[in-house]
Protein backbone atom coordinates (compact mmCIF):
# COMPACT_ATOMS: atom_id res chain seq x y z
CA UNK A 1 0.00 0.00 0.00
CA UNK A 2 2.84 2.34 0.85
CA UNK A 3 4.45 1.65 -2.51
CA UNK A 4 1.24 2.58 -4.31
CA UNK A 5 0.95 5.84 -2.38
CA UNK A 6 4.61 6.60 -3.05
CA UNK A 7 4.12 5.96 -6.77
CA UNK A 8 1.11 8.28 -6.87
CA UNK A 9 3.03 11.04 -5.11
CA UNK A 10 5.94 10.68 -7.54
CA UNK A 11 3.66 10.91 -10.55
CA UNK A 12 1.97 13.96 -9.05
CA UNK A 13 5.33 15.66 -8.57
CA UNK A 14 6.40 14.85 -12.13
CA UNK A 15 3.16 16.15 -13.61
CA UNK A 16 2.89 19.30 -11.53
CA UNK A 17 5.01 21.26 -14.02
CA UNK A 18 2.13 20.98 -16.53
CA UNK A 19 -1.26 20.22 -15.09
CA UNK A 20 -1.06 22.55 -12.07
CA UNK A 21 0.37 25.57 -13.86
CA UNK A 22 -1.93 28.53 -14.56
CA UNK A 23 -2.25 30.06 -18.00
CA UNK A 24 0.25 32.80 -18.80
CA UNK A 25 0.12 35.22 -21.69
CA UNK A 26 2.50 34.12 -24.44
CA UNK A 27 5.64 36.11 -25.10
CA UNK A 28 6.76 37.60 -28.40
CA UNK A 29 3.51 39.43 -29.21
CA UNK A 30 4.06 42.28 -31.75
CA UNK A 31 2.75 45.02 -29.46
CA UNK A 32 5.80 47.30 -29.72
CA UNK A 33 5.51 47.67 -33.51
CA UNK A 34 1.75 47.38 -33.85
CA UNK A 35 1.16 51.05 -34.70
CA UNK A 36 2.72 52.14 -37.97
CA UNK A 37 3.44 55.80 -37.24
CA UNK A 38 5.28 55.97 -33.93
CA UNK A 39 7.56 58.95 -34.51
CA UNK A 40 5.09 61.27 -32.79
CA UNK A 41 3.27 58.48 -31.06
CA UNK A 42 1.92 58.41 -27.53
CA UNK A 43 4.09 58.11 -24.48
CA UNK A 44 3.54 56.11 -21.35
CA UNK A 45 2.12 59.23 -19.71
CA UNK A 46 -0.76 59.28 -22.20
CA UNK A 47 -2.99 57.13 -20.04
CA UNK A 48 -6.38 58.30 -21.34
CA UNK A 49 -7.15 57.33 -24.92
CA UNK A 50 -10.10 57.96 -27.19
CA UNK A 51 -11.33 54.43 -26.48
CA UNK A 52 -11.46 55.14 -22.73
CA UNK A 53 -14.14 57.82 -23.15
CA UNK A 54 -17.71 56.76 -22.26
CA UNK A 55 -19.91 56.71 -25.31
CA UNK A 56 -22.04 59.50 -23.78
CA UNK A 57 -19.00 61.80 -23.99
CA UNK A 58 -18.00 60.55 -27.42
CA UNK A 59 -21.43 61.08 -29.01
CA UNK A 60 -22.90 64.32 -27.70
CA UNK A 61 -26.04 64.42 -29.83
CA UNK A 62 -28.88 63.71 -27.38
CA UNK A 63 -31.04 62.17 -30.12
CA UNK A 64 -28.23 59.76 -30.98
CA UNK A 65 -27.74 58.96 -27.28
CA UNK A 66 -31.42 58.00 -27.02
CA UNK A 67 -31.06 55.67 -29.99
CA UNK A 68 -27.96 54.01 -28.51
CA UNK A 69 -29.70 53.44 -25.17
CA UNK A 70 -32.69 51.93 -26.94
CA UNK A 71 -30.46 49.70 -29.04
CA UNK A 72 -28.49 48.43 -26.04
CA UNK A 73 -31.74 47.44 -24.35
CA UNK A 74 -33.60 45.95 -27.30
CA UNK A 75 -31.04 44.64 -29.78
CA UNK A 76 -31.37 40.89 -30.29
CA UNK A 77 -27.59 40.57 -30.57
CA UNK A 78 -27.12 42.11 -27.12
CA UNK A 79 -29.81 39.90 -25.60
CA UNK A 80 -28.19 36.81 -27.14
CA UNK A 81 -24.79 37.84 -25.77
CA UNK A 82 -26.26 38.25 -22.28
CA UNK A 83 -27.71 34.75 -22.46
CA UNK A 84 -24.29 33.38 -23.52
CA UNK A 85 -22.76 34.99 -20.44
CA UNK A 86 -25.46 33.46 -18.24
CA UNK A 87 -24.73 30.03 -19.72
CA UNK A 88 -21.02 30.43 -18.98
CA UNK A 89 -21.80 31.41 -15.38
CA UNK A 90 -23.91 28.30 -14.94
CA UNK A 91 -21.13 26.12 -16.38
CA UNK A 92 -18.58 27.66 -14.03
CA UNK A 93 -20.86 27.02 -11.06
CA UNK A 94 -21.21 23.39 -12.10
CA UNK A 95 -17.42 23.07 -12.42
CA UNK A 96 -16.94 24.45 -8.90
CA UNK A 97 -19.54 22.12 -7.44
CA UNK A 98 -17.80 19.12 -8.99
CA UNK A 99 -15.19 19.36 -6.19
CA UNK A 100 -17.87 18.47 -3.63
CA UNK A 101 -19.24 14.97 -2.96
CA UNK A 102 -22.37 13.97 -4.80
CA UNK A 103 -25.30 12.54 -2.81
CA UNK A 104 -28.22 10.54 -4.15
CA UNK A 105 -31.23 9.02 -2.40
CA UNK A 106 -32.38 5.79 -4.08
CA UNK A 107 -35.19 4.11 -2.06
CA UNK A 108 -36.12 0.54 -3.07
CA UNK A 109 -39.02 -1.69 -2.16
CA UNK A 110 -39.87 -5.31 -2.99
CA UNK A 111 -42.81 -7.67 -2.50
CA UNK A 112 -41.95 -11.38 -2.23
CA UNK A 113 -44.52 -14.11 -2.07
CA UNK A 114 -44.81 -17.82 -2.86
CA UNK A 115 -47.84 -20.00 -3.45
CA UNK A 116 -49.87 -20.05 -0.27
CA UNK A 117 -47.40 -18.07 1.86
CA UNK A 118 -47.63 -14.59 3.23
CA UNK A 119 -46.28 -11.81 1.09
CA UNK A 120 -43.10 -10.32 2.53
CA UNK A 121 -42.52 -6.59 2.15
CA UNK A 122 -38.97 -5.28 2.27
CA UNK A 123 -37.55 -1.87 1.64
CA UNK A 124 -34.27 0.02 1.70
CA UNK A 125 -33.61 3.71 2.11
CA UNK A 126 -29.96 4.14 1.11
CA UNK A 127 -28.09 7.40 0.51
CA UNK A 128 -25.27 6.97 -1.97
CA UNK A 129 -22.24 9.27 -1.86
CA UNK A 130 -19.41 9.64 -4.36
CA UNK A 131 -16.40 11.93 -4.19
CA UNK A 132 -13.75 12.25 -6.88
CA UNK A 133 -10.40 13.25 -5.38
CA UNK A 134 -8.68 15.72 -7.69
CA UNK A 135 -5.14 14.38 -7.34
CA UNK A 136 -3.95 15.26 -10.84
CA UNK A 137 -5.80 18.45 -11.66
CA UNK A 138 -8.61 17.17 -13.86
CA UNK A 139 -11.33 19.03 -11.95
CA UNK A 140 -9.08 22.01 -11.35
CA UNK A 141 -8.34 22.46 -15.04
CA UNK A 142 -12.02 22.01 -15.87
CA UNK A 143 -12.86 24.82 -13.46
CA UNK A 144 -10.10 27.04 -14.85
CA UNK A 145 -11.35 26.33 -18.36
CA UNK A 146 -14.87 27.32 -17.33
CA UNK A 147 -13.52 30.55 -15.87
CA UNK A 148 -11.77 31.29 -19.16
CA UNK A 149 -15.00 30.52 -21.04
CA UNK A 150 -16.89 32.96 -18.83
CA UNK A 151 -14.33 35.68 -19.51
CA UNK A 152 -14.49 34.81 -23.20
CA UNK A 153 -18.27 35.21 -23.29
CA UNK A 154 -18.05 38.42 -21.29
CA UNK A 155 -15.53 39.77 -23.81
CA UNK A 156 -17.89 38.68 -26.60
CA UNK A 157 -20.68 40.66 -24.95
CA UNK A 158 -18.42 43.69 -24.74
CA UNK A 159 -17.48 43.28 -28.41
CA UNK A 160 -21.14 43.13 -29.39
CA UNK A 161 -21.82 46.22 -27.27
CA UNK A 162 -18.93 48.17 -28.82
CA UNK A 163 -19.86 47.16 -32.38
CA UNK A 164 -23.53 47.95 -31.76
CA UNK A 165 -22.75 51.46 -30.50
CA UNK A 166 -20.49 52.10 -33.50
CA UNK A 167 -23.05 50.68 -35.95
CA UNK A 168 -25.88 52.81 -34.53
CA UNK A 169 -23.69 55.92 -34.72
CA UNK A 170 -22.66 55.12 -38.30
CA UNK A 171 -26.27 54.53 -39.30
CA UNK A 172 -27.33 57.79 -37.66
CA UNK A 173 -24.61 59.79 -39.40
CA UNK A 174 -25.46 58.12 -42.70
CA UNK A 175 -28.96 59.53 -42.35
CA UNK A 176 -27.55 62.96 -41.55
CA UNK A 177 -25.34 62.77 -44.66
CA UNK A 178 -28.31 61.86 -46.84
CA UNK A 179 -30.32 64.68 -45.26
CA UNK A 180 -27.57 67.14 -46.17
CA UNK A 181 -27.32 65.84 -49.72
CA UNK A 182 -31.10 65.96 -50.12
CA UNK A 183 -31.16 69.53 -48.90
CA UNK A 184 -28.53 70.51 -51.46
CA UNK A 185 -30.35 68.58 -54.18
CA UNK A 186 -33.68 70.18 -53.27
CA UNK A 187 -32.21 73.69 -53.34
CA UNK A 188 -30.50 72.98 -56.66
CA UNK A 189 -33.77 71.77 -58.14
CA UNK A 190 -35.52 75.00 -57.13
CA UNK A 191 -32.78 77.06 -58.75
CA UNK A 192 -32.94 74.92 -61.89
CA UNK A 193 -36.73 75.20 -62.14
CA UNK A 194 -36.54 78.95 -61.81
CA UNK A 195 -33.82 79.08 -64.46
CA UNK A 196 -35.95 77.03 -66.87
CA UNK A 197 -38.92 79.32 -66.24
CA UNK A 198 -36.79 82.33 -67.17
CA UNK A 199 -35.39 80.57 -70.22
CA UNK A 200 -38.87 79.62 -71.44
CA UNK A 201 -39.95 83.23 -71.10
CA UNK A 202 -36.90 84.36 -73.11
CA UNK A 203 -37.60 81.68 -75.73
CA UNK A 204 -41.09 83.09 -76.30
CA UNK A 205 -39.67 86.51 -77.12
CA UNK A 206 -36.83 85.09 -79.19
CA UNK A 207 -34.02 85.77 -76.70
CA UNK A 208 -33.20 82.07 -76.12
CA UNK A 209 -32.80 79.08 -78.37
CA UNK A 210 -34.88 75.94 -78.22
CA UNK A 211 -31.72 73.84 -77.90
CA UNK A 212 -30.70 75.65 -74.70
CA UNK A 213 -34.17 75.16 -73.21
CA UNK A 214 -34.09 71.43 -74.04
CA UNK A 215 -30.66 71.02 -72.46
CA UNK A 216 -31.89 72.76 -69.31
CA UNK A 217 -34.95 70.51 -69.08
CA UNK A 218 -32.82 67.40 -69.60
CA UNK A 219 -30.51 68.50 -66.80
CA UNK A 220 -33.55 69.09 -64.57
CA UNK A 221 -34.84 65.58 -65.21
CA UNK A 222 -31.43 64.13 -64.34
CA UNK A 223 -31.41 66.08 -61.07
CA UNK A 224 -34.92 64.83 -60.26
CA UNK A 225 -33.80 61.23 -60.82
CA UNK A 226 -30.79 61.78 -58.56
CA UNK A 227 -33.06 63.35 -55.93
CA UNK A 228 -35.41 60.37 -56.03
CA UNK A 229 -32.48 58.00 -55.63
CA UNK A 230 -31.35 59.92 -52.55
CA UNK A 231 -34.87 59.62 -51.14
CA UNK A 232 -34.70 55.86 -51.65
CA UNK A 233 -31.35 55.65 -49.90
CA UNK A 234 -32.70 57.71 -47.04
CA UNK A 235 -35.68 55.39 -46.56
CA UNK A 236 -33.47 52.29 -46.70
CA UNK A 237 -31.04 53.81 -44.20
CA UNK A 238 -33.90 54.47 -41.78
CA UNK A 239 -35.18 50.91 -42.17
CA UNK A 240 -31.70 49.45 -41.62
CA UNK A 241 -31.17 51.54 -38.48
CA UNK A 242 -34.55 50.47 -37.08
CA UNK A 243 -33.66 46.82 -37.65
CA UNK A 244 -30.36 47.38 -35.87
CA UNK A 245 -32.21 48.92 -32.93
CA UNK A 246 -34.52 45.94 -32.69
CA UNK A 247 -37.70 47.80 -33.66
CA UNK A 248 -40.03 48.02 -36.65
CA UNK A 249 -39.42 50.51 -39.45
CA UNK A 250 -40.31 54.08 -38.58
CA UNK A 251 -39.12 57.65 -39.05
CA UNK A 252 -35.99 58.51 -37.05
CA UNK A 253 -35.82 61.84 -35.28
CA UNK A 254 -32.41 63.38 -35.88
CA UNK A 255 -30.30 66.54 -36.00
CA UNK A 256 -27.94 67.78 -38.70
CA UNK A 257 -24.47 66.71 -39.75
CA UNK A 258 -22.92 70.14 -39.20
CA UNK A 259 -23.98 70.12 -35.54
CA UNK A 260 -21.97 67.02 -34.70
CA UNK A 261 -18.87 67.54 -32.55
CA UNK A 262 -16.17 65.19 -31.29
CA UNK A 263 -13.35 65.41 -28.75
CA UNK A 264 -10.57 67.64 -30.04
CA UNK A 265 -7.74 65.40 -28.88
CA UNK A 266 -7.44 62.05 -30.63
CA UNK A 267 -5.06 59.79 -28.71
CA UNK A 268 -4.63 56.15 -29.68
CA UNK A 269 -2.52 55.30 -26.61
CA UNK A 270 0.04 52.52 -26.43
CA UNK A 271 -0.48 49.38 -28.54
CA UNK A 272 -0.16 47.12 -25.49
CA UNK A 273 -3.44 48.54 -24.19
CA UNK A 274 -5.26 46.66 -26.94
CA UNK A 275 -4.48 43.42 -25.09
CA UNK A 276 -6.80 44.35 -22.24
CA UNK A 277 -9.02 47.06 -23.73
CA UNK A 278 -10.19 45.67 -27.04
CA UNK A 279 -12.84 43.00 -26.39
CA UNK A 280 -12.26 40.80 -29.43
CA UNK A 281 -8.56 40.54 -28.53
CA UNK A 282 -9.51 39.61 -24.96
CA UNK A 283 -11.97 37.06 -26.33
CA UNK A 284 -9.24 35.48 -28.48
CA UNK A 285 -6.91 35.29 -25.49
CA UNK A 286 -9.54 33.64 -23.31
CA UNK A 287 -10.12 31.11 -26.10
CA UNK A 288 -6.39 30.38 -25.92
CA UNK A 289 -6.56 30.06 -22.11
CA UNK A 290 -9.47 27.64 -22.38
CA UNK A 291 -7.52 25.55 -24.92
CA UNK A 292 -4.54 25.56 -22.53
CA UNK A 293 -6.63 24.07 -19.72
CA UNK A 294 -8.20 21.53 -22.06
CA UNK A 295 -4.67 20.38 -22.90
CA UNK A 296 -3.93 20.07 -19.20
CA UNK A 297 -7.06 17.95 -18.79
CA UNK A 298 -5.82 15.70 -21.59
CA UNK A 299 -2.51 15.32 -19.73
CA UNK A 300 -4.21 14.54 -16.42
CA UNK A 301 -6.12 11.68 -18.11
CA UNK A 302 -2.86 9.67 -18.15
CA UNK A 303 -2.80 9.51 -14.35
CA UNK A 304 -4.92 7.48 -11.88
CA UNK A 305 -8.40 8.54 -10.91
CA UNK A 306 -9.24 8.17 -7.21
CA UNK A 307 -12.90 8.00 -6.22
CA UNK A 308 -14.38 7.55 -2.76
CA UNK A 309 -17.91 6.18 -2.56
CA UNK A 310 -20.20 4.82 0.09
CA UNK A 311 -23.74 3.92 1.08
CA UNK A 312 -25.65 4.63 4.25
CA UNK A 313 -29.29 3.81 4.83
CA UNK A 314 -31.99 1.88 6.63
CA UNK A 315 -33.54 -1.46 5.69
CA UNK A 316 -36.22 -3.60 7.31
CA UNK A 317 -34.70 -6.87 6.15
CA UNK A 318 -31.23 -7.83 7.38
CA UNK A 319 -31.57 -11.60 7.40
CA UNK A 320 -33.69 -14.63 6.68
CA UNK A 321 -34.11 -16.01 10.21
CA UNK A 322 -35.96 -13.11 11.76
CA UNK A 323 -38.84 -11.66 9.80
CA UNK A 324 -38.22 -8.02 8.89
CA UNK A 325 -35.33 -7.31 11.27
CA UNK A 326 -34.64 -3.57 10.70
CA UNK A 327 -31.19 -2.03 10.80
CA UNK A 328 -28.64 0.28 9.25
CA UNK A 329 -26.61 -0.44 6.11
CA UNK A 330 -23.13 1.09 5.97
CA UNK A 331 -20.44 0.64 3.31
CA UNK A 332 -17.43 2.55 2.00
CA UNK A 333 -15.32 1.92 -1.08
CA UNK A 334 -12.16 3.58 -2.41
CA UNK A 335 -11.34 2.89 -6.07
CA UNK A 336 -8.21 3.80 -8.00
CA UNK A 337 -8.41 3.64 -11.81
CA UNK A 338 -5.24 3.74 -13.91
CA UNK A 339 -5.58 3.75 -17.73
CA UNK A 340 -3.63 0.90 -19.35
CA UNK A 341 -4.97 -0.37 -22.66
CA UNK A 342 -6.47 2.97 -23.86
CA UNK A 343 -3.17 4.85 -23.76
CA UNK A 344 -3.16 5.24 -27.56
CA UNK A 345 -6.51 7.01 -27.40
CA UNK A 346 -5.24 9.30 -24.64
CA UNK A 347 -2.14 10.15 -26.68
CA UNK A 348 -4.33 11.04 -29.66
CA UNK A 349 -6.57 13.22 -27.46
CA UNK A 350 -3.52 15.04 -26.10
CA UNK A 351 -2.20 15.62 -29.61
CA UNK A 352 -5.54 17.04 -30.71
CA UNK A 353 -5.63 19.32 -27.65
CA UNK A 354 -2.13 20.61 -28.31
CA UNK A 355 -3.02 21.36 -31.93
CA UNK A 356 -6.14 23.21 -30.83
CA UNK A 357 -4.04 25.22 -28.42
CA UNK A 358 -1.66 26.21 -31.23
CA UNK A 359 -4.60 27.14 -33.45
CA UNK A 360 -5.97 29.34 -30.66
CA UNK A 361 -2.53 30.96 -30.26
CA UNK A 362 -2.38 31.78 -33.97
CA UNK A 363 -5.92 33.19 -33.86
CA UNK A 364 -4.94 35.32 -30.87
CA UNK A 365 -1.94 36.79 -32.69
CA UNK A 366 -4.05 37.38 -35.79
CA UNK A 367 -6.72 39.17 -33.74
CA UNK A 368 -4.03 41.48 -32.37
CA UNK A 369 -2.68 42.17 -35.88
CA UNK A 370 -6.20 42.89 -37.14
CA UNK A 371 -6.75 45.29 -34.25
CA UNK A 372 -3.53 47.12 -35.09
CA UNK A 373 -4.52 47.38 -38.75
CA UNK A 374 -7.90 48.86 -37.86
CA UNK A 375 -6.31 51.45 -35.59
CA UNK A 376 -3.74 52.37 -38.24
CA UNK A 377 -6.39 52.65 -40.95
CA UNK A 378 -8.69 54.76 -38.78
CA UNK A 379 -5.88 57.10 -37.69
CA UNK A 380 -4.76 57.76 -41.25
CA UNK A 381 -8.33 58.04 -42.53
CA UNK A 382 -9.09 60.69 -39.91
CA UNK A 383 -6.15 62.81 -41.03
CA UNK A 384 -6.72 62.22 -44.74
CA UNK A 385 -10.42 62.98 -44.83
CA UNK A 386 -9.85 66.18 -42.87
CA UNK A 387 -7.52 67.39 -45.62
CA UNK A 388 -10.05 66.37 -48.28
CA UNK A 389 -12.82 68.20 -46.46
CA UNK A 390 -10.77 71.39 -46.29
CA UNK A 391 -10.00 71.14 -50.01
CA UNK A 392 -13.63 70.60 -50.99
CA UNK A 393 -14.75 73.51 -48.84
CA UNK A 394 -12.27 75.81 -50.59
CA UNK A 395 -13.44 74.36 -53.90
CA UNK A 396 -17.05 75.21 -53.05
CA UNK A 397 -16.14 78.83 -52.34
CA UNK A 398 -14.34 79.16 -55.66
CA UNK A 399 -17.15 77.50 -57.59
CA UNK A 400 -19.75 79.73 -55.93
CA UNK A 401 -17.88 82.74 -57.30
CA UNK A 402 -17.60 81.01 -60.66
CA UNK A 403 -21.38 80.42 -60.80
CA UNK A 404 -22.07 84.03 -59.89
CA UNK A 405 -19.74 85.20 -62.65
CA UNK A 406 -21.27 82.78 -65.16
CA UNK A 407 -24.80 83.95 -64.32
CA UNK A 408 -23.80 87.58 -64.78
CA UNK A 409 -22.09 86.84 -68.09
CA UNK A 410 -25.04 84.75 -69.27
CA UNK A 411 -27.51 87.55 -68.52
CA UNK A 412 -25.42 89.96 -70.57
CA UNK A 413 -24.97 87.48 -73.40
CA UNK A 414 -21.24 87.07 -72.87
CA UNK A 415 -21.44 83.39 -71.86
CA UNK A 416 -23.29 80.39 -73.22
CA UNK A 417 -25.77 78.33 -71.30
CA UNK A 418 -23.39 75.38 -71.47
CA UNK A 419 -20.78 77.34 -69.51
CA UNK A 420 -23.38 78.21 -66.87
CA UNK A 421 -24.57 74.60 -66.75
CA UNK A 422 -21.02 73.34 -66.29
CA UNK A 423 -20.35 75.78 -63.44
CA UNK A 424 -23.54 74.83 -61.61
CA UNK A 425 -22.94 71.11 -62.05
CA UNK A 426 -19.42 71.48 -60.68
CA UNK A 427 -20.72 73.41 -57.66
CA UNK A 428 -23.37 70.75 -56.99
CA UNK A 429 -20.78 67.95 -57.08
CA UNK A 430 -18.42 69.90 -54.82
CA UNK A 431 -21.16 70.51 -52.25
CA UNK A 432 -22.16 66.85 -52.28
CA UNK A 433 -18.51 65.87 -51.87
CA UNK A 434 -18.16 68.21 -48.90
CA UNK A 435 -21.15 66.57 -47.19
CA UNK A 436 -19.75 63.12 -47.99
CA UNK A 437 -16.35 64.14 -46.56
CA UNK A 438 -17.99 65.35 -43.39
CA UNK A 439 -19.71 61.98 -43.00
CA UNK A 440 -16.49 60.11 -43.79
CA UNK A 441 -14.72 62.10 -41.06
CA UNK A 442 -17.43 61.16 -38.55
CA UNK A 443 -17.19 57.55 -39.69
CA UNK A 444 -13.38 57.46 -39.31
CA UNK A 445 -13.67 58.85 -35.76
CA UNK A 446 -16.25 56.17 -34.94
CA UNK A 447 -14.08 53.45 -36.46
CA UNK A 448 -11.08 54.62 -34.43
CA UNK A 449 -13.20 54.70 -31.28
CA UNK A 450 -14.40 51.17 -31.97
CA UNK A 451 -10.90 49.94 -32.89
CA UNK A 452 -9.61 51.16 -29.53
CA UNK A 453 -12.32 49.27 -27.66
CA UNK A 454 -14.59 52.25 -27.12
CA UNK A 455 -18.08 51.63 -25.80
CA UNK A 456 -17.13 48.86 -23.37
CA UNK A 457 -18.35 49.03 -19.81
Amino acid sequence: MKKIIYMILCMAAMSSCHIYRNYQRPEGLPTDSLYRDTANGPSEEDSLTLGDLPWQEMFRDTLLQDLIRYGLENSTDMQTALLRVDQAKAQLKAARLSFLPSLALSPQGTLTGTDGSKTVKTYELPIQASWEIDLFGNLRNAKKGSQATLLQQEAYRQAIRSDLIASIANGYYSLLMLDGQLEISRATLEVWKEQIRVMESKFKVGEETENAVSQARASLYELEATHNDLLRQQREAENALCTLLGTTARSIERGSLEQQTFPERINAGLPVRLLSKRPDVVQAEMTLANAYYVTNQARSAFYPNLTLSGNAGWTNSLGQVVSNPGGWILSAVASLTQPIFNRGKLISNLRVSKDEEQIALLAYKQALLDAGQEVNDALYATESVQRSLDSHRRQCKELERAVQTSEALYRTGNATYLELLTARQSLLNARLNAVSDRFTYCQSIINLYNALGGGCE
